[in-house]
């Protein structure tokens, strides 16, 4: 196994591996590599906080910067949790979460697998109905989950990769991946296929 270690691994061994995408760039290692390189300051990275920017400034031998706080605020470790009595099964979130910790299938009520779930949050917007909140994680966030997170996140992007031959980031994470009201090429069908299913949430609320 090979020990040489670039700038860009060294840096992504930092990051938190959240792939949240907040710093602007398309995950954890876009992030590291653009650090590397010179073309991105260390202050962008919100999961990792003060304790993250200073362990970077470390590394690279250059003067800790106060938190980009338009990336958004450090907080604590979170978890999505999906009101599963509110879920009308549209994958939307599943298709946008960067490390496949979200399960379940096309009009089928879905959950969120706490042990793989980041708090990257990006799967709270897609949602339809408003059924996905993030809440406190009550476990730490440590070196061994980033390195879950990494693998996961890897993995998906090569699956991707293979289903859509294009890069599998911010571009990839649309509606292209697996939903069927997504991948529909009418878009009036596409637009029936959502009132629908946003009427059925609503007939399941009036009657819990």
């Amino acid at each position: 196994m090979p020990t040489y270690l670039s700038l860009a691994d060294r840096i992504d061994a930092i990051l938190p591996q959240t792939q949240c995408t907040k710093c602007g760039y398309d995950g954890c290692r876009p992030y590291a590599e653009a650090i590397a390189q010179g073309q991105a300051p260390i202050n962008r990275c919100p999961p990792g906080g003060p304790e993250g920017i200073d362990a970077l400034a470390v590394l690279l031998g250059t003067p800790p910067l106060p938190p980009d706080t338009t990336c958004g605020e450090h907080v604590a470790p979170r978890l999505a949790v999906i009101d599963e009595s509110h879920c009308i099964g549209c994958t939307l979130c599943i298709q946008t979460c960067p490390v496949d910790a979200i399960v379940g299938a096309n009009k089928q009520m879905h959950t969120v697998l706490p042990d793989l779930c980041t708090g990257c949050d990006l799967c709270v917007d897609p949602c339809p109905v408003d059924c996905i909140t993030m809440v406190p994680d009550p476990h730490a966030w440590t070196q061994e989950r980033a390195d879950v997170a990494r693998t996961n996140h890897m993995r998906r992007q090569q699956r991707l990769s293979g289903l859509h031959h294009e890069p599998s980031g911010l571009a990839a994470r649309t509606l292209s991946n697996k939903a069927p009201v997504a991948a529909s090429s009418d878009p009036h069908a596409r637009k029936q296929a959502i009132a629908d299913a946003l009427a059925r949430a609503r007939a399941r609320r009036h009657t819990t």
